[in-house]
């Protein structure tokens, strides 16, 4: 499973029986042999309603562009405007969200099942290393203020001097 192609700052590079498989870098596009047998049976298709003008193959390759190059939705440009990107952004809008259907709503998290079905692909055919685990610290709780701490009986206030300026004061008690 090849889903990767050139191109991303940080990349480790392994040989295995003389193949050469490149971890940790950001796809920018995938091919259609491979998207067709691991990517597109786990996006939902609409069952209702007019079918998209441009190929899922298409519409996946130009969100990962967007997501590889960080630009804005509205500044995608199509080739020979073949689609507009608010309906790039709604198929990728619709594949990313988990929301129980109400209300209308389309959202299904088809990313979060090409995920999973990845890791257990990966898993099946051992290629998942969990002896390296990076651990994300977005989510790290942090004490708020430094109050907890600060040493006990130390406190610091800015007092005006004899010369009109204001002074940095700390003062220890008993």
């Amino acid at each position: 499973m090849t889903l990767i192609t050139k191109g991303s700052a940080f990349n480790m590079e392994t040989e295995t029986n003389g193949k050469k498989i490149v971890y940790n870098e950001i796809p920018k596009q995938v091919l259609r042999k491979e998207f067709n047998k691991y990517i597109n049976p786990h996006l939902r298709k609409p069952k209702k309603g007019p079918k998209p003008k441009l190929s899922f193959y298409k519409i996946f390759n130009y969100i990962l562009y967007v997501l590889h190059t960080g630009i804005q939705w509205n500044q995608l440009r199509t080739r020979r405007n073949e689609i507009h990107w608010t309906n790039i952004y709604k198929w990728h809008n619709r594949w990313s969200n988990v929301v129980p259907p109400t209300n209308g709503r389309t959202e299904d998290g088809s990313y979060e099942k090409l995920f999973s079905a990845s890791i257990i692909h990966l898993k099946d055919t051992n290629q998942l290393d969990t002896s390296i685990i990076h651990g994300d610290g977005s989510n790290t709780v942090v004490k708020k203020g430094a109050q907890a701490l600060a040493i006990q009986g130390t406190s610091t206030s800015l007092v005006p001097s004899s010369n009109g300026r204001t002074e940095k004061v700390t003062k220890n008690s008993p």
